[in-house]
């Protein structure tokens, strides 16, 4: 058993908060780069918890340039034990409005210029995602949000997209009408895949900004109107991060979900024939089981 740290991926809104006791800056190097920015580590009630910026403070990285596998093995390497992503999304369904959260339960993975994996030639690897998010630690935050009179909706499909761009409306009617996809993000995969190989348990949190391009009363995409509705979700994700250490377990134990030994069987390559670099490269996300 050991002590829960809680490690949330997000943007600048929702660690700007004065509950965060012993609040620090650090730098964690990465075997895999940089991470998006320094991470800020204090305690919420006793709750380790440790922000990362996924766009960086400044916001300077695109969807697609945000360094994924740095992310999650700097986060991996302070001794983070469950991660909850927080992220914009537009919304495929009608019941799900502007404002609302959505604990996603699937991905439909439509991106093509990422890493996606920490593996690679030398050391091959292959894990499940069959359900690529941890039930436990998604409830935890699905009941925070609930405390705090937020509504949210308990599983949803989320399509993530390369962007920058925003879809098409031919895309947007796919995507919802014969893929079921039921919001639409760019910056969940490969965060999730990641964070499986890492055996991190992983949550994802969708703050729901507009309606995309399919609902003929809304139209196209406005940014202006994102951003405003962004500061209301801002308000709300910072307050259902408050409530975590009354609904969260501070004591960690093995995920009864099979997350925390997603690397058990995972190994293709025999030992013998396993490349050293790769080996030293990988020690923090696969150390367990190298």
């Amino acid at each position: 058993m050991k002590n829960t740290y809680i490690g949330i991926i997000g943007g600048s809104g929702i660690y700007d908060t004065d509950a965060l006791q012993d609040a620090t800056w650090q730098t964690v190097d990465s075997s895999f780069g940089m991470p998006s920015d320094q991470i800020l580590t204090g305690q919420l009630a006793g709750l380790k918890i440790a922000f990362l910026p996924r766009h960086g403070r400044n916001h300077t990285f695109t969807p697609t340039s945000v360094p994924y596998r740095a992310n999650i093995d700097a986060l991996k390497r302070l001794g983070v034990t469950d991660i909850i992503s927080v992220s914009a999304v537009g919304s495929f369904r009608d019941y799900i409005a502007p404002g609302d959260f959505v604990i996603v339960d699937q991905f439909i993975d439509r991106t093509f210029a990422r890493k996606k994996s920490f593996f690679g030639p030398g050391l091959v690897a292959h894990v499940s995602v069959a359900h690529p998010t941890c039930p436990r630690i998604s409830g935890a935050c699905e009941t925070a949000l609930r405390n705090n009179g937020i509504t949210v909706h308990k599983g949803g499909t989320y399509v993530a997209i390369e962007g920058p761009q925003f879809s098409t409306l031919a895309e947007s009617k796919l995507y919802r009408e014969q893929w079921g996809a039921d919001i639409i993000g760019m910056t969940n995969m490969p965060e999730a895949k990641l964070a499986r190989e890492a055996e991190i348990c992983y949550a994802s949190v969708a703050m729901v900004t507009d309606y995309d391009s399919w609902h003929p009363e809304h139209g196209e995409v406005s940014v202006s109107k994102i951003i405003e509705t962004l500061q209301k979700n801002a308000n709300n994700a910072r307050a259902m991060i408050t409530e975590l250490p009354n609904v969260v377990n501070a004591d960690q134990t093995e995920c009864q979900f099979g997350c925390t030994r997603s690397l058990e069987y995972a190994i293709i390559t025999p030992p013998n024939n396993r490349n050293p670099k790769m080996i030293k490269k990988l020690s923090a996300v696969a150390g367990r089981v190298l």
